[in-house]
Formats: C-alpha cells, structure tokens, sequence
C-alpha cells in the first residue's frame, strides 16, 4: 500500500520515523513519500523528503505571519502531489495548522486519513476537535490522558503506547564529556532559541560548570554561537541529543517532547517557556491556554501534578534557573523525588513498540476496507 506522511517538526520526524519502520514491518509492499526530514528518509531507504521540515518550523503568530508566504506554497505542493501520487491513506503526523488543512482537502476528494499523535486541543483551539470529528478516519494518540478527553468529544481514538519509549530504550548510549555537565536544550525552532539563550547563558556565566547544548538539527551552528560567544565552559553538539540528556547532571529545558525524553532518560530538569509579545497576547486574551491547563510540560500532566518546576514567560529568568539548577544539582531528596515520578511517568505511559503496534492497527484498518 502507499503511505503518505505529512511531518512539519524534528518530534514529527522522529515520530514518522519510527512509525515507516513499523509500517515496513507489517506491509513489506509498503511505499512512502512525504514531508519530513532526515530521520523519515533513512527509515523509508532513502527516499528523501518532498519539502524538508525545516522550510516549514514555524513557533507563534509572529513567526507564522514571517513565513506565511512559504508555508502556502507548501500547503499547495503537498495538495498537488497527493493527487498526483494516490495515496491509500495520508498520514498527518502532529503539526496541526498545516494538517488540518490536508486532512480537510483530503476528507473532500474521498482519501482516507489516519491522523498520528493529535493536535493538542485539551491546551487551547478545542474548536479542532469538530474538524478531527469531520475530516479524520482515525485519530492515534500518544498520551493516556487524552482517551477521555477525546471520548467526551465524541471522537474515538487510538492509543498504543508512547513512540518516545522505544526511542528512548533503544538508543546506543555514549558519553559526551568526561567533566560534570549541565545540559540546555533550548528548543527546535530559531525563535525559542532566541528567546532561550541569552538567560541560558547567564546562567552558564553564574554557575561556572560545563555546560553542553544539544543543537537542533533545522537550526544552524552559526544561531547557537552568536550566544555563546566566547565562553570556553560552553559546547555546542549536534546529533547527541539523548547522549547529553542521559549523562547530564541536570538539564534546563525548553517545554516540549525534549522534556518528557529527559523524563524517560532519568535527567532532572527544570523546563523553561517564553514566548513572543503578540504569541503571549493571544495565550492569555484570546485562547486562555492556561485556564485549560494546569501544565505546560507533558510529564506533569500526564501525572496531573508538578514532578518537575516550570518556569513560564514572566518567571523565566536567570536567577530562578540558576536557583533551580542548583537545587537540582546539591539537593539530593529533591532529586530523588523527580526520579520517583519519572518513574509514574514511565509506567502510565505503558511498555514499548507503540510504532509498531500503531503501524499494524492502520494497516488492518486499511485491510478491512480492501
């Protein structure tokens, strides 16, 4: 059969990924185009991606309104050529202000669409969850906590575990520096980054340790060192990700799927979150994300409770990272409470193979309707 997945992030990559491999596995007739990156490509033997999901990241309004002219003509190159290829079914993998909208196209032209790791509209645009209801065939879902949420919506999802688990297991692990080392990952998108940064590096400054950050695969070396400078305590790695999170002492977050892998990989942490002007407007004014919420970071809520601190927006500064990182890195008992819940966080997640077994689901379903 023929799959194609739309991934518009490096989580989607990574998730697409995984998810080609599964595919593969339960249909050795298998063939796959899509949008997504260097992950999706090796997975599927090579074939590369039709546009790469570093010429769509986007993160806020802002960015989107910057990048509005590209993110267009993507959205008609990815119509153009579903209907020139004939998929079986597409697979919009997480990205939703793009995949909604393939999902709705596809809806309308009779395609059939399995929608992987929903959108999140238990944190803000609920009214998503009508076009999930109206254009998507079968929704898989990648947190516990959204199978009630999604069943009071009237929408039936699928849940088969967390990908992050085999990605996280099946890592070969190697340590990246023989000294004691903070980790910083401040995000996959140029504008976190920007924002992340310079308080990362005050911090860096202030605590005098090592300090390794993990770089983004669709950002450059030339966005990180504008910030780093001239420092010589602070190094910069691309493609070590989990080596760094895993042997870190302590690890200063930006909110996203990085928290939830420092969670399995056992790294203490404390996640940051900022955002733009207009982005942080719209939040609070428009969408009043944190009425729905109580969290920020996917490990607190699939706990419903604080395991690890957040500091968000206005609390985002260098003196409460810095208190924080140190309370992570001298107060054991605290330590040892975070890796107790990480722990809750790992089982409520469920075992491993989620890629496989959500890979054999969508091809039965395909099957039954052959």
């Amino acid at each position: 059969m023929r799959y194609y997945l739309i991934a518009g992030e490096a989580s989607g990559d990574l998730h697409g990924s995984n998810l080609i491999r599964g595919l593969r596995a339960e249909d050795p007739e298998a063939q796959f185009r899509f949008f997504g990156g260097d992950l999706m490509s090796d997975a599927a033997g090579g074939t590369a991606p039709l546009v790469h999901y570093r010429n769509g990241a986007v993160m806020g309004f802002s960015d989107v309104l910057a990048k509005a002219g590209s993110l267009l003509g993507n959205l008609r190159a990815c119509k153009k050529d579903i209907v020139s290829w004939k998929p079986d079914v597409v697979i919009p993998i997480d990205y939703p202000g793009f995949n909604l909208k393939i999902a709705r196209f596809c809806h309308k032209r009779g395609l059939k669409v399995f929608y992987y790791i929903a959108p999140k509209t238990w944190a803000s645009r609920e009214s998503r969850n009508s076009a999930i209801g109206r254009w998507v065939d079968r929704l898989f879902i990648i947190f516990p906590f959204e199978i009630d949420y999604f069943r009071e919506k009237g929408i039936d999802a699928v849940y088969a575990g967390n990908p992050l688990i085999d990605a996280v297991d099946s890592h070969v692990y190697v340590r990246p520096c023989e000294e004691r080392y903070i980790a910083v990952l401040a995000g996959s998108r140029k504008g976190e980054i920007k924002r992340m940064m310079p308080v990362c590096m005050e911090v860096a400054d202030r605590l005098g340790m090592k300090v390794l950050i993990a770089g983004a695969p669709s950002v450059s070396a030339a966005e990180y060192e504008g910030f780093i400078g001239g420092r010589k305590n602070v190094e910069l790695l691309f493609g070590r990700t989990y080596d760094i999170l895993k042997y870190a002492d302590a690890a200063i977050i930006n909110s996203g799927t990085a928290s939830l892998e420092a969670a399995l990989t056992g790294t203490p942490q404390v996640v940051c979150w900022s955002t733009g002007a207009l982005t942080a407007f719209v939040g609070y004014k428009i969408l009043r994300v944190f009425d729905h919420i109580k969290y920020i970071s996917l490990g607190n809520l699939c706990l419903d409770k604080l395991a690890f601190k957040e500091l968000v927006q206005e609390n985002f500064t260098a003196e409460k990272v810095l208190e924080e990182t140190r309370r992570l890195l001298d107060d054991a008992a605290y330590r040892e409470a975070m890796l107790a819940d990480y722990a809750e966080i790992r089982r409520r997640l469920g075992g491993g193979g989620a890629s496989r077994a959500v890979a054999r689901a969508m091809v039965d379903s395909l099957k039954e309707n052959i």
